[in-house]
């Protein structure tokens, strides 16, 4: 699909005859101190469409371009996110949330694009929203999760209760599929012409090197011709990866060449979940045949895991979309990914992946032996440009930034 053809199916419904002047267009881009390679990606497309941004950001949000790029000024208004002890995290909070009201009372952005909230979700999405709308500014609003408390089996009727109230304060609201729109419309009888889809833009902040797949198997003590399939990202109990686990260990019970790469880190809640997993891994005669690396991977060793790897695995039990999909199409990696969510809109059988029934290790199992039975995968050198191409073609920043930019300019026409 074209890139205009693209603009053409996502585009939203609205009013205007035609965009604003650059001038008159100021935007504060709210990230929550979080989410960086998302941050980096849409400020870089909106500034390439003459959107002048301010970028409300943290120590990990900082890079150098938020430095150096013309009509974007980076506010470190977050500071470290780093962990520390409670005092000093409490301390951090407040003073981020004083810094952000300053900004919000005294700045001039009369359109704050919220793209994730901060550490106190409810009152983000009611008192501190609310005061935005006193001061007259526009708000938009990106769900990268329409209700990450349902996906993470944590929902409540508060939680469903400060949802509601944040998307009915919110002036327009960006999803990534079309499932996430229906549930919007559903459950929170949100207005169809408030929403607008768009795509997840393909990781652009990762570096990808000359390094090759055979150098990457090596450094990491890969056999030449050895399987490899590759878990990766932060590990979460919606995640799955015992199913994955599971569905591993019956195949190198009955054929030999396979390895396992779990590449994650562990986040706070998930270290009971996590130890099981490592338990059921030390139990199993398969476990010399996996590589463990479960601690945060910065963005210069993303790499070498995607390249090692034949395949990556998204074992999901519950997710609208995953942005690991997009970063493994980026190193031209074929995914094999569970039908949850919109996951399987993004895969094309045989050419990109293949998808399968979730938590299920007996189906994930045969998906795997299906992908290293494929053409995909005997043709994966050829193959990774194709698979590259697909992902430009529908998740480029250049789409996103023109939608997004669209969206902006209808608001205050």
């Amino acid at each position: 699909m074209s890139a205009t053809a693209l603009r053409e199916e996502h585009s939203p419904v609205c009013t205007q005859t035609g965009k604003l002047p650059q001038s008159e267009l100021e935007v504060g881009l709210l990230t929550g101190g979080q989410d960086p390679h998302y941050v980096f990606g849409l400020a870089m497309a909106l500034i390439a469409q003459g959107v002048g941004l301010d970028v409300i950001g943290s120590d990990l949000v900082d890079c150098r371009e938020m430095h150096i790029t013309p009509r974007l000024r980076f506010l470190n208004l977050h500071g470290s996110m780093q962990e520390a002890s409670v005092g000093i995290k409490i301390k951090r909070i407040l003073l981020s949330y004083a810094r952000l009201i300053q900004y919000a009372t005294k700045d001039k952005p009369k359109i704050f694009h919220i793209l994730w909230n901060n550490k106190f979700e409810f009152f983000d999405r009611t008192l501190l929203l609310l005061y935005y709308k006193l001061l007259g500014k526009k708000i938009i609003l990106t769900a990268h999760n329409v209700n990450a408390g349902r996906r993470d089996a944590k929902d409540s009727l508060l939680n469903r209760l400060t949802l509601g109230i944040q998307y009915g304060l919110a002036d327009h609201i960006f999803v990534h599929t079309k499932k996430m729109k229906q549930e919007l419309l559903e459950r929170f009888d949100v207005g169809r012409a408030a929403v607008t889809i768009i795509p997840y833009g393909i990781n652009n902040a990762v570096p990808d090197t000359d390094l090759t797949s055979a150098e990457a198997k090596q450094r990491l003590g890969i056999r030449d011709g050895e399987r490899t399939v590759l878990f990766f990202g932060a590990i979460k109990q919606y995640k799955g990866l015992e199913f994955l686990v599971a569905a591993f260990q019956q195949i190198a019970t009955t054929q030999g060449g396979y390895r396992l790469i779990i590449a994650g880190e562990r986040k706070r809640g998930s270290e009971e979940y996590l130890s099981k997993i490592q338990q059921t891994i030390g139990r199993d005669s398969s476990r010399e045949h996996v590589i463990q690396k479960i601690e945060f991977i910065p963005d210069d060793e993303t790499e070498l895991y995607f390249k090692a790897a034949d395949v990556a695995v998204l074992p999901y039990t519950e997710i609208f979309q995953s942005g690991i999909l997009f970063l493994a199409y980026s190193f031209g990696l074929p995914v094999i990914a569970t039908d949850v969510g919109s996951l399987g809109e993004d895969i094309i059988e045989g050419r990109t992946g293949f998808v399968c029934k979730p938590c299920d290790p007996d189906a994930l199992a045969a998906a795997i032996r299906r992908y290293f039975d494929s053409d995909l995968f005997r043709e994966l050198d050829e193959r990774r440009r194709e698979i590259r191409d697909y992902a430009l073609s529908r998740h480029s920043w250049e789409v996103v930034g023109d939608l997004t930019r669209n969206v902006y300019s209808g608001l205050l026409a």
